[in-house]
């Protein structure tokens, strides 16, 4: 086989060549494009070639080293993007398969959505609004007067060069909106992150979890708000009985404290009710009238209860959890211990 016939098998060759492992494509590189490659000798044999051939013989040792280059850099593309770049050879399909860690859900967010099931099987709805909240919704709408300390910047977080713009409080705004975007009667319920500039501690932090519920029709009762609250402990707490302690906020008249019965039947018990057997849940009330008017809706047809309380503080007292920065710091060996109570 003459020094033409040679190189024209060589491109045959590298046409016909389809490597189909990374392994084999490297072999491939080697051969044709290496340092040592088999197309080196040929053009060495050029020197051989009589004068008016040479052209012609150059050309095809070119078009062989270009064949091989593209045949390489096009096979490499897709054997890097493409299961085929696993040598099957190495492949032991009788190998147990790596182990997947699974995650658990947060203890907050467990909290939660026992929440939302139990106020929904009764025909609430969540509702949902804005972090960043204006005056008038978070404070105005809420009947929350001017010199009330909540409003001081002590005990709120403002935006940058704003006193109207802020992180909200509390979840209530969410109920305004509701008010004055939909007319009764309006059941909700309104879960989410809120901010209050205090020291993180052991029993509190500068942002937290609320959830907040609303009911306004006709006719609605103190009556009806504390059959609600009952409901809602017996589902949550399994709780036989319930207390209504008076209080005050500024967006109801009257209201109260709930407290739930636990018992001191135990350690833990007599504990986190102080030797009095009852527990304080949530804050509750009839919707001042003058919220309702706030909010476009006729106090002397409508009435109300609102009710709320901290998520944080519901899941610290359902898994005995003696300090709140644990739910902040994202520690698996913490968290892991809730993936039973998904």
């Amino acid at each position: 086989m003459n020094t033409f016939e040679q190189a024209q098998h060589l491109i045959t060759e590298i046409e016909q060549a389809h490597p189909q492992t990374i392994a084999e494509l490297e072999q491939f590189r080697i051969r044709y494009l290496g340092t040592k490659n088999i197309i080196k000798p040929l053009m060495g044999e050029i020197k051989n070639v009589p004068n008016e051939q040479k052209r012609e013989f150059g050309q095809l040792i070119n078009r062989a080293k270009g064949a091989a280059e593209a045949k390489f850099q096009a096979l490499r593309a897709h054997l890097e993007t493409t299961a085929e770049s696993v040598d099957a050879s190495l492949l032991d399909l009788t190998a147990p398969a790596e182990p997947l860690t699974l995650g658990s859900r947060h203890p907050i967010a467990i909290t939660l959505n026992r929440i939302i099931s139990i106020f929904e099987r009764i025909g609430f709805v969540v509702a949902d609004g804005p972090e960043i909240e204006d005056d008038w919704h978070n404070f105005t709408a809420m009947n929350t007067p001017e010199d009330h300390p909540a409003r001081d910047m002590q005990d709120t977080f403002y935006l940058l060069h704003s006193t109207e713009m802020l992180l909200r409080t509390h979840t209530s705004p969410v109920q305004a909106r509701v008010m004055k975007s939909q007319p009764p009667p309006i059941r909700i319920i309104a879960p989410g992150r809120v901010y209050r500039n205090e020291t993180v501690s052991a029993r509190s932090h500068c942002q937290f979890h609320q959830v907040e519920g609303l009911y306004v029709d006709e006719g609605v009762s103190f009556a009806d708000m504390k059959q609600t609250l009952l409901y809602f402990a017996r589902e949550m707490f399994g709780a036989p009985k319930i207390r209504l302690r008076p209080s005050f906020f500024p967006f109801t008249e009257p209201s109260a404290e709930m407290d739930v019965w636990i018992g001191m039947d135990n350690e833990r018990n007599y504990r986190l009710s102080k030797g009095t057997g009852w527990l304080e849940i949530m804050g509750c009330g009839m919707v001042d009238p003058q919220v309702l008017e706030n909010c476009g809706i006729d106090s002397a047809q409508y009435s109300g209860f609102a009710f709320g309380m901290g998520i944080e503080r519901q899941a610290l007292r359902l898994y005995d959890i003696g300090d709140i920065r644990l739910m902040f710091e994202n520690d698996v060996r913490f968290l892991r211990q809730f993936a039973a109570a998904i």
